[in-house]
């Protein structure tokens, strides 16, 4: 314990230096940005900037994308109370309770609520990786090449089948992304594999052109001709509206405190997000409530409890992905990805051969989420004003930005037109319902998930009982699990005569991301 504090106070002089504090800074106001415009996806946002992390060190290059990931869970919660917008899924429950507050006049009191439960929940979920992840980090140290095959494994099937969806879906997706990670010259034997004779795909695909593609032009384009003009009439909030009585901070409190600890356990479980733990939470406050009937009608529990679970379940959700490099969701694959792209191999390694990026950005949560209290109580009329900007002027700007940014990675054209080739395939997966999220976890993982796996094989001079060690068969175990889990649900919803295309382990959540899309009340 003492030993992590003092880890922790290094952190803090390295997320102060004023450099790393001024990309924490811009991560974070540009994270809140993107939480309040419809459209602008977390994952849209992060790729389009990725490229501008090339000239930066890798531990401001962290700090700035990491500070957009959570920063948008704040913006996001502004737009679901005073707007009935949800921007993004995660704050699709938050719209239940959120807007009819504010239809009673207490929207501001809501925002105050959120503010305080996320930063409650933030704080669990930041003191939860201070101490969970360094043993984490000594556990797998002592893991070998079959142990990490099998987290690998985990990581993938846990991220297609908890995906929104239908599962196979999902893993027909991760599949596509372990092919496409497959591209280019094999490391261990020097052949070039499924490249179709272009030199340019020899290094095989650039993952700036696979995050623009799949989720700047794709997603961007899905929103085309979806954005009504917003209704602002409840959106006339004050500081002094924002402060909620001594009553209600009491009929919050066990609220928030559940909501964060069902978030940081959901961000314990690769592949789930804050979707499913904020709905997850959301169900679980219903359940135990003496008046269930008050929620959907203006609870202040149903605003309490999911936001301080989305906050907790994304602070958690770097625990798997710093300490072991498995992502929790495509976001944290992402931002693998970034520190790959910076020569830095994510893992166990990444602790003892690298603390100033691990405690560098843990103590930049605590700097970023103060930050975040400090920006959203004065300037929520600012936020909800950003919301006039006509999506016309976003969707050509954002193009611009990704040729920019993809062309500047190598100065390459041929990756340009990668990314659009990229974009236009995923736009057709988006309209045969493909959510594509898992590719970009398969990409990520596969070349390590097939490094590891041939090393175990070298071992083990080709014996498969390598797998069969204590921790390789828990690991497997929870897999089998996960799968069956599926064909469970898959087979009660067909007895139940419910469409079995949309069976999922955590189906709220998936009505969830649907619900996602904008919520808008046109004037």
């Amino acid at each position: 314990m003492i030993t992590a504090l003092t880890d922790l106070g290094q952190g803090f002089v390295v997320a102060l230096q004023p450099y790393n504090l001024l990309m924490c800074f811009c991560g974070i106001l540009l994270g809140n940005i993107v939480g309040v415009l419809p459209g602008m996806g977390v994952m849209a946002a992060i790729s389009i900037l990725l490229p501008l992390t090339f000239g930066m060190s890798p531990v401001a290059a962290i700090l700035m994308l990491a500070g957009i990931y959570y920063g948008a869970q704040y913006g996001g919660a502004i737009c679901s109370i005073l707007l009935n917008l949800p921007c993004h899924p995660p704050h699709a429950v938050t719209c239940l309770d959120g807007f009819p507050l504010t239809q009673q006049g207490k929207g501001g009191t809501a925002l105050g609520v959120t503010i305080i439960a996320s930063f409650v929940g933030a704080s669990f979920g930041i003191t939860e990786m201070v101490f969970l992840a360094p043993i984490l980090v000594r556990v797998a140290l002592n893991f070998g090449p079959a142990e990490i095959c099998s987290l690998m494994l985990l990581g993938l099937i846990a991220g297609s089948t908890l995906a929104k969806g239908s599962p196979l879906k999902g893993i027909a997706m991760t599949v596509l992304g372990l092919l496409l990670g497959m591209i280019g010259t094999d490391v261990n034997t020097g052949i070039s594999r499924f490249d179709f004779g272009l030199l340019q795909l020899d290094n095989g695909l650039e993952i700036v052109a696979i995050a623009l593609g799949l989720f700047g032009i794709a997603e961007f384009a899905k929103s085309i001709n979806r954005m009504a003009p917003v209704n602002t009439r409840y959106t006339n909030v004050r500081m002094r509206d924002m402060k909620p009585s001594r009553a209600e901070l009491k009929q919050a409190f066990l609220p928030m405190i559940r909501g964060t600890l069902i978030g940081s356990l959901c961000s314990l479980i690769p592949g789930t997000g804050p979707t499913i733990a904020s709905f997850v939470s959301y169900a679980v406050e219903k359940r135990v409530s003496r008046t269930p009937e008050r929620f959907g009608h203006g609870a202040i529990e149903g605003v309490a409890c999911p936001e301080a679970s989305t906050h907790s379940s994304v602070q958690g959700d770097f625990i798997p992905t710093m300490s072991l490099g498995i992502p929790g969701d495509s976001v944290m694959a992402l931002l693998l990805g970034a520190l790959i792209m910076a020569g830095i191999t994510p893992g166990p390694q990444l602790v003892t051969e690298h603390p100033d990026i691990f405690w560098g950005l843990i103590a930049s949560f605590w700097i970023g989420n103060i930050l975040l209290v400090i920006l959203n109580v004065p300037l929520i009329g600012l936020w909800v004003k950003l919301l006039s900007i006509p999506f016309r002027f976003l969707y050509p700007c954002a193009l611009f930005f990704i040729c920019v940014g993809v062309y500047s990675a190598n100065n390459d054209l041929f990756q340009v037109g990668e990314t659009l080739v990229i974009g236009l395939a995923g736009c057709l997966l988006l309209f045969l319902g493909f959510h594509p999220a898992p590719i970009l976890l398969g990409f990520v993982l596969g070349p390590r998930f097939e490094e590891n796996f041939r090393r175990a094989m070298l071992v083990s001079y080709g014996d498969p009982t390598i797998f069969f060690s204590p921790i390789c068969a828990v690991i497997l175990g929870l897999c089998a699990l996960l799968v069956g889990l599926q064909v469970f649900f898959w087979l009660r919803r067909l007895r139940n005569g419910r469409h079995p295309d949309h069976a999922n382990l955590f189906s709220d959540a998936d009505a969830a991301s649907s619900a996602g899309r904008p919520i808008v009340e046109v004037e």
